[in-house]
């Protein structure tokens, strides 16, 4: 890699890979939610479907990054990530009984926990410790941005064909099967690989339990208030049920997403320019803030105009905590261990997820939406806390 150069031709087409991909998924993600109620999903049986999906995703993430590591290999792992999470979309609608629609999804966050650390690791090799918040920030950028193109496509679907959903579930898997082969563009670098020495050694599916043991003291450090911010950050589908909960129709709902996704993708590169230059941890800590806010004001919220604003607002806090995080984990991590250290970091964070959905559910249900955010914005208050108090004991 020429290193004055930062966004090489491999974080280009990452990128435009994740652009891609995030089209196919965004496209119905604002819409799922209503798509699932309207074949008989309560609110408690969507978190529960979206924490196993999630903690399916989790351990794979944690066990694939391992495997990504120790074989040298980064392209297979992408590729095959993207391709099952492309069919597992029109699989939602060939049938809608839940056990079946559970597989589909569960097939999708599958296909994710299989990529995500591979994909993480080449861009980690692309960029350097000066410049990981730029390459990070501007890949979630690509990515956000298909977050907005592909809700935008729905708003103009459903403008039209409003309630009917089965299309659309079509209609995501062509830009899903673009990304599959966008991914034939992108070649191992053979400089960025190191010898390991593991590669006789058995791999388990919890082998992310003993990285975690065997890492350094830094990372577990930031792991753990990682997750236990994951604890009280539950599915975003919550946010947008509590828009469609306020009155709203569904082309609000989809308006409000879109909009936090726009908001997203613009601020990415910017907040990643901004943490290389101040800190990952102190831009973390800062995106934190901006979530307790959001969620203490949304639990009151039904004006159209604030909770406009209170979704730019988590586009925000998105940018400063989703790329960030990955960057500053594989700041602290060795080289040869980047898809595993990321791996495990999201796999644990895929398992809280999947307690934090169902919780979440639970609490909307007994005691209403407001409680459920309140509780998340004090349990993120007590997460700003606690980096505080370690920052002088971590790298920035």
């Amino acid at each position: 890699m020429t290193r004055n150069k930062i966004i090489t031709k491999t974080v280009l087409y990452l990128s435009l890979v994740s652009l891609f991909t995030d089209i196919s998924s965004e496209l119905l993600y604002p819409v799922m939610p209503l798509y699932l109620k309207s074949i008989g999903f309560s609110v408690f049986l969507i978190g529960i479907l979206e924490g196993i999906a999630e903690a399916t995703a989790g351990l794979s993430k944690g066990y694939f990054g391992i495997l990504s590591d120790k074989w040298n290999k980064r392209v297979p792992f992408v590729r095959a990530g993207y391709t099952l999470s492309a069919i597992s979309k029109p699989m939602m609608v060939i049938m809608t009984f839940p056990l079946w629609i559970f597989l589909a999804r569960t097939l999708d966050r599958f296909g994710k926990g299989i990529r995500t650390g591979a994909r993480d690791a080449l861009l980690s090799d692309e960029s350097t410790p000066e410049n990981k918040g730029k390459v990070f920030g501007f890949h979630r950028g690509m990515d956000t941005m298909g977050a907005f193109i592909g809700p935008v496509l729905a708003l103009i679907y459903l403008h039209f064909y409003p309630g009917k959903y089965y299309n659309m579930f079509l209609i995501a898997f062509i830009p899903g099967i673009i990304s599959v082969l966008l991914t034939y563009l992108i070649k191992e670098n053979p400089r960025h690989h190191t010898i390991n020495n593991n590669i006789k050694k058995k791999t388990s599916f919890f082998d992310s339990f003993s990285y975690w043991k065997n890492s350094s003291t830094e990372y577990k450090r930031i792991l753990i208030g990682f997750l236990v911010f994951a604890f009280f950050n539950s599915s975003d589908m919550f946010l947008l049920l509590k828009v469609k909960q306020c009155g709203f129709s569904e082309l609000h709902v989809i308006g409000v997403y879109i909009f936090y996704n726009f908001m997203y993708a613009v601020f990415s590169y910017p907040i990643g320019y901004i943490g290389d230059k101040i800190g990952l941890k102190s831009t973390f800590i800062f995106g934190l803030t901006v979530f307790t806010i959001v969620y203490a004001c949304i639990s009151v919220s039904i004006n159209i105009y604030i909770l406009y604003s209170l979704f730019a607002l988590y586009g925000l806090y998105t940018a400063s905590t989703e790329g960030i995080s990955k960057a500053w984990i594989s700041n602290v991590c060795k080289k040869s261990e980047t898809a595993t250290a990321i791996g495990t970091y999201a796999g644990f964070n895929s398992i809280m997820l999947m307690i934090s959905s169902s919780f979440a559910g639970f609490i909307w249900y007994k005691f209403g939406p407001a409680s459920t955010f309140i509780v998340s914005a004090c349990g993120c208050f007590l997460v700003i806390i606690y980096f505080s108090l370690i920052r002088k004991y971590t790298k920035s």
